[in-house]
Formats: C-alpha cells, structure tokens, sequence
C-alpha cells in the first residue's frame, strides 16, 4: 500500500513535462566549463536579457526584503499602455504557463473538454488530464492548425480551445482569415486562447487581440522569455476580456510575479533595440540553417517562430549523440514525432556548432 492510493487520481494519471536539458548538468556529465556547451533545446534568446533590464534588476535588488506590489501596477498599466487596453485587460502569471493553468483552473473540470491541435503545445494535455477534463486532439495537416476542424469539434462541453500561434514545436502559423472564420463560429460558452509566446518573430502576424478588444470570451498569451530574453524570471501575461480577465485575477495566487520579475520585464518591455537585434539575429541565423539543411536534403518545417522542426530520423538518439558532443537540441518523442528533432536559433557561432555536431551524428549513422 503506497500513499499513491490517497492522491487525487488526475495527478498519478499525468505525465511530468521534461524541459530542456540543463547546462550546468550536461557540463557535469561531460566533464566540461558550462562556457563550452552549446543550448539550443528551448527557444531562448541567445543575446540574453535586455540591458536595461539588467540594469533595473540589479537596482531592485537592494529591495529584495519587500514584498512585490501583489496587482502589478506599473508593468500592467505598461503593458496595458503598449496595446491600447486598459490595465483591467491585463493578467500577469508566473511565465504565460501560469496562465494557461489559471484558465484550466477557472474553466475545466471532469465534465468538461479542451481543444487544441495534434502537435500543440504539449502542456495543453498536461494541464487538461490534471483538471479531469476530456482532451481532444485535432489533426493539423501539415503541422498547421486546422481551425476549420477545430471549430467542428466544438460540443456543449467546450470550454476552453488552445491555438498556439506560432505554434511550439512546428513553428507553423494560422492566418488572419482563417482565424476570423474560425471566431465566426465560436459559440459564447468557449474561451478561445490564443497562445502567441513567439508573437514577436513573424513580420506580419494576425491580429488576434481585436477579439478582446470586442469584448469576446477570448485570452491573448504572450511571454517576456523569448523575445525579451528574461526567461528564467518566469514572467508572462494575458490580455483577456475584462470577464474573463476578472475570473483570473481570482484564480491567481497573490505576489505570483516576483519584484525582480516584474522590474526587468517593465525595463524590457522599453528596450526596443533589444528586441530588433534580437530579430535580427534570429532572421540571420533562420536563414543560415534553412540554406544548410536544404544543401544535406533534410526536411525541416518552415518557422515563423525561433525554431526549426527537422526530420533528422531517430530523433532521440540524434538528441543523445549531439548531446555527448556538448550541443543540446531537443527530441520530439514526446510530441508523437519520434524521427524529429528541434533545434533553437542560435548566434552565428552557436549555429555552426550545431550544424558541425549534426553532420557528424548523421554521418557517422550513414556508416553503420
């Protein structure tokens, strides 16, 4: 008899989320100076925070024996500000995943469902088993969302309907039309979701924030850990009607963004050099690895993200080969897409390690 049998059932159903790897960990196993391990398995921004941040967070840290202002006033009302919204539209969560588990927590339950694509964001049917609700999964053909199906599989049980947009891990994106006539279908019992934590990387993406604006049952998803470089601060925010937003605010725990966190993420939101560079980069080191890729003949799914998708074959033992080499990609088995890997974009150097590191995993494959 094990204390199991007293759990609820919903947690020893699930399945931990297995982040990327750390480096300090991989350098230990190697033997190696963390300096000499190249990550790129979880999207970051390889510039790192943003200068004023920095800057910022280093003079609040001299208040650190202070608790954090509980509503986020100042980066509220700055964001707010940014989207023309008012601060009542803002919600701010530890990292965006907060978010998506306050909306679980405000709107599922065992009778409930949750929507979302076949190759979505993997924590979608993490957060859907943990609450007791039916998870249903949509085939996106191509590894892009179909929302025309999606919005088939609306029932009377629907709740909540996920479109990551770009989507993690395919870097697909849906267009406006698309995303206008999938709204056109939304009865007022679903809460649409639209998760944009790479919301930043696409020149000319949709606008899916009109819908809050008309008051719609929707949340707007987005996230200070890519574009802006600050993820291990864990800070993210929803841009939701105000009802909606109002059923958050009580779901959340008090003081769950940290002072420090709430003072960098205010300072980046500011730095708009950062953030070009930061595109700049990302655009350069994109197209370096789609020109490669293209030259060996691997298939790779065009990205509108920070990200590529490659079909590289037995994906999981690339990710352990690459990683005996010090280069940390991540392996797609847990999406169902066993012979894929994903690879971050990198700095020009990070790249061409990578690029050398997978040329000597496949061909010493072709060998065998």
């Amino acid at each position: 008899m094990t204390i199991d049998q007293y759990a609820n059932r919903f947690v020893c159903d699930l399945v931990a989320y297995e982040p990327g790897k750390p480096i300090d960990e991989t350098a230990r196993e190697l033997g190696l100076e963390p300096s000499q391990i190249v990550k790129l398995a979880s999207n970051e921004n390889p510039l790192g925070p943003s200068p004023m941040a920095k800057a910022a967070m280093r003079e609040a840290l001299e208040e650190a024996h202070i608790y954090p202002d509980g509503g986020g006033y100042r980066l509220r009302s700055a964001i707010a500000e940014s989207f023309d919204m008012e601060i009542s539209n803002v919600v701010l969560g530890n990292g965006s995943n907060e978010i998506i588990e306050l909306l679980c927590h405000t709107f599922l339950n065992p009778e409930a469902e949750l929507i979302a694509a076949e190759h979505a964001f993997v924590v979608y049917k993490l957060m859907a088993t943990l609450f007791g609700a039916k998870y249903i999964k949509v085939a996106d053909p191509g590894f892009i969302h179909d929302l025309d199906a999606m919005a088939d599989a609306i029932t009377d049980k629907t709740r909540l309907v996920f479109i990551a947009n770009p989507n993690n891990p395919t870097g697909t994106m849906v267009g406006q039309a698309a995303i206008d006539r999938f709204m056109a279908r939304v009865p007022e019992h679903v809460i649409v979701v639209f998760d944009e934590a790479y919301f930043e990387f696409p020149d000319s993406p949709p606008d899916a924030l009109k819908y809050v604006r008309e008051g719609r049952n929707v949340c707007v998803l987005r996230t200070f850990s890519k574009i802006h470089g600050l993820a291990a601060l864990r800070v993210g925010y929803g841009l939701a009607s105000k009802n909606v937003a109002t059923l958050l605010q009580k779901a959340r725990q008090p003081f769950n963004v940290n002072a420090i966190a709430q003072v960098g993420a205010l300072a980046a939101l500011a730095d708009a050099e950062h953030i070009e560079k930061t595109r700049i980069v990302n655009r350069e080191g994109m197209a370096y690895f789609e020109k490669e890729l293209t030259a060996r003949g691997l298939h790779y799914i065009p990205s509108y993200a920070n990200f590529l998708l490659i079909k590289t074959g037995e994906g999981d033992r690339v990710f352990r080969e690459m990683l005996k080499q010090g280069v940390i990609v991540r392996a797609m088995s847990s999406y169902q897409l066993p012979d894929w890997v994903r690879i971050s974009i990198g700095t020009a150097p990070q790249n061409l390690r990578c690029m050398e590191v997978l040329d000597s995993v496949l061909a010493a494959e072709s060998v065998v």
